[in-house]
């Protein structure tokens, strides 16, 4: 199988193209090539198929084999790779993606002398709605909400941005001690599919740091998602404007919800480290 290694802000990804569906063994691929260990070494491996609604389809397979319905930084390497290996027009810088869970995004590129340096996604517009995020709780907006795991409690905002979000407010994000609650939170009864933890603290009301937990791939790097809820969260408890930097570990995302359209978008880079060939 040829692939191609690559990362949004050190969020890593094994990128696979040329192939009509996605194969019937994805999950068991997954675990095998994701392992940094005895595989290929990745959050995730990431097929770009063809659609029938939008230029090509993204299909996300988690580390731990688990798939899931969106991936911000996974969009913006997919749509690199798509420009720069002659996917789509050279002339064009418009393309549109398609997800599971967030439908056809629109995807921006800038492009110098032939490569993408900055890509920005519409990432569509939140949802708030407690049950469809989902959580356990019927109510119009998840603000601040209690919620205790081992004898800690913490106050959540959950959003989904095609994938579901519990974004937490800490003194020191930076610092978190992700492995202690990440895992716990990530599988608390109050998320019936589970969660991602975006552990965030606001800087300036257009400056926040972010560490996550991510859902089937545990700590990484960056999340794009992540980042956009963490910014709608921030709005909503009116700690943040409508736009801000994002600083995860990996490095910076520019996150706008529009008041315009109510579409949050997401603005950063994508990087391919190399390609390689591999015995499936």
């Amino acid at each position: 199988m040829n692939f191609t290694k690559m990362h949004g802000l050190g969020n890593d990804f094994i990128v696979v193209a040329g192939q009509q569906e996605l194969p019937v063994d994805a999950n068991e691929l997954a675990i095998r090539l994701c392992s940094r260990f005895f595989g290929i070494g990745a959050d995730g491996l990431v097929y770009i198929l063809p659609s029938k609604i939008a230029d090509y389809q993204m299909r996300i397979i988690n580390s731990d084999g688990s798939e899931s319905e969106q991936c911000g930084n996974a969009i913006r390497c997919v749509a690199k790779y798509i420009y720069e290996h002659g996917m789509m027009d050279a002339s064009a810088t418009d393309l549109t993606v398609e997800t599971i869970g967030a439908g056809a995004q629109q995807v921006q590129l800038t492009v110098a002398k032939g490569k993408v340096t900055a890509v920005r996604v519409d990432m569509g517009e939140p949802i708030l709605q407690g049950a469809l995020i989902p959580t356990v709780l019927d109510q119009e907006q998840v603000l601040n909400h209690p919620i205790e795991v081992d004898g800690q409690q913490f106050h959540f905002t959950a959003v989904s941005m095609g994938n579901p979000h519990c974004v937490i407010y800490v003194d020191d994000a930076v610092g978190f001690d992700l492995a202690e609650w990440g895992p716990k939170l990530e599988k608390h009864p109050m998320f019936p599919r589970r969660v991602n933890v975006e552990f965030t603290t606001v800087k300036a009301r257009n400056a926040m740091d972010m560490r996550v937990w991510e859902r089937g791939a545990g700590p990484t790097l960056a999340c794009g998602t992540g980042a956009c809820a963490s910014l709608v969260a921030s709005v909503l408890n009116d700690v943040s404007d409508r736009s801000a930097t994002v600083s995860l570990k990996g490095g910076d995302l520019f996150i706008e919800w529009s008041l315009v359209d109510n579409h949050v978008y997401m603005t950063g880079p994508a990087e391919q480290v190399y390609e390689g060939c591999i015995s499936i």
